[in-house]
């Protein structure tokens, strides 16, 4: 994964979470060290995505629309993702 915010345009929200997933699964289901470390590196970027994520839909909309998607309270997704 690459630091910069491409996007893989015309595709939909949709299409790309299944390209995520599918890419996911395959790196788990290989035998080997390196599929393991990218698995790792990625989990790292999904964490700090889902708090960019999480501070960008609160901008746009609420702390509670994000709670609402999270299935949590408002207070405890501010908590756990609001600024850094």
């Amino acid at each position: 994964m690459t630091q910069g915010r491409e996007q893989l345009s015309p595709q939909s929200v949709d299409q790309i979470g299944d390209l995520v997933v599918r890419a996911l699964r395959d790196l788990a289901s290989r035998p080997d060290r390196r599929a393991f470390e990218e698995l790792l590196r990625a989990s790292d970027e999904v964490g700090r995505c889902l708090g960019l994520s999480a501070r960008t839909l609160a901008g746009s909309g609420s702390w509670t629309q994000v709670a609402d998607v999270a299935g949590t309270t408002k207070q405890a997704a501010w908590s756990r993702w609001r600024q850094p």
